[in-house]
């Protein structure tokens, strides 16, 4: 037998009218904000240091297929960007700061930094692969963590965890040729 669904409107308006200095996190949010805040922040560090490795490939890449690396290369590197653009803006729906001091963002990227040489584009697209692949399993942890407590972010990683597992698999097929 299912139980009939009721919403108390007359104390939801209630509390909304209290606490309206809140913003977007009501009573009814299932996280500590200060908490999503500071993974939200890693995330933005971990996107800035992807967007920084991607970029610098793009710029030093040599070589015969030079072109058509350094094309994918900016596409990811401009994404990237955009996706540590998403994670600061919810940082700040939810109350937060968002933290790009450049002095501690490699400290807080889930990911590395590399440089490898210029003429090694295989070691380029591997050193991308593998920082792909380290940020799908952490944004897959950040979003079960999430759960049904805070859809809204949830659905923001999940939607940027969908173009890194496509950047993971432009890398593999780049590296197959």
């Amino acid at each position: 037998m299912a139980d009939d669904f009721v919403i108390d409107v007359t104390r939801i308006r209630d509390e909304a009218r209290q606490k309206m200095s809140e913003g977007p996190v009501t009573d009814t949010y299932g996280l500590d904000p200060q908490k999503v805040i500071a993974v939200l922040n890693d995330v933005v560090a971990t996107e800035v240091v992807c967007w920084l490795r991607y970029t610098r490939h793009a710029i030093s890449a040599t070589g015969i297929d030079r072109a058509q690396v350094a094309a994918e290369f900016t596409e990811h590197a401009a994404e990237e960007m955009q996706h540590a653009l998403r994670a600061a803006e919810r940082i700040s729906q939810l109350g937060g700061e968002p933290d790009f001091d450049p002095a501690s963002l490699a400290a807080r990227a889930h990911t590395d930094y590399t440089t490898p040489d210029g003429k090694d584009l295989k070691a380029m697209l591997e050193h991308n692969l593998l920082a792909e692949r380290i940020v799908i399993s952490t944004y897959q942890e950040i979003a079960r963590w999430l759960g049904d407590d805070d859809p809204t972010t949830r659905r923001m990683i999940e939607t940027i965890l969908e173009e890194e597992e496509e950047h993971a698999d432009d890398l593999s097929d780049l590296l197959a040729t």
